[in-house]
């Protein structure tokens, strides 16, 4: 007898969330669902997520201008290399040496931070010409992008290799 119990007794728990949950979405006539939130965040997630493509279709095509717009005066990077955090300078000038062929980004997520900072997060795959040693390389990358004077900047890059 005690089982039946025990499982009646979870079901009518289960039966009251259900109901509650149900209620409590249940709107009266003339409420309106607020969207604003979302579709703000929905709205700094393109614009971010344009920025990154952006900046790396300047790297590939070595558009070292474009690629220099999109980064902040104070940017730093740290990459995978070894070579430690690099200045805006550095990191511009080596667009010259760059030989992506192609990109693939997968998972972008945008973490607003504030009204003015915002952390975005993705996944790299980075295509290589067809005779390079290495020909593909994926690498989980975390930025900070900051809005100065009205445009979203990339204050910060790290990079970790994916094997």
């Amino acid at each position: 007898m005690r089982p039946f119990i025990g499982c009646s007794s979870v079901a009518c728990a289960l039966a009251g969330l259900l109901f509650m949950q149900q209620a409590a979405g249940a709107q009266t006539p003339g409420q309106e669902k607020r969207q604003a939130p979302a579709s703000g965040a929905t709205k700094l997630k393109e614009i971010l997520e344009s920025n990154v493509k952006a900046e790396w279709e300047a790297f590939k095509n070595r558009n070292k201008q474009t690629y220099s717009d999109l980064l902040a005066d104070d940017f730093a990077a740290v990459e995978d290399d070894n070579e430690g955090m690099r200045k805006k300078s550095v990191a511009v000038s080596e667009v010259d040496n760059s030989v992506v062929n192609n990109f693939h980004l997968f998972a972008l997520t945008v973490i607003p931070l504030s009204a003015d900072a915002a952390l975005v997060t993705y996944e790299i795959t980075l295509e290589f010409p067809p005779k390079a040693q290495v020909r593909f390389k994926r690498v989980l990358v975390s930025e900070v992008w900051v809005r100065r004077n009205g445009q979203w900047k990339e204050r910060y890059y790290q990079e970790t290799h994916v094997r």
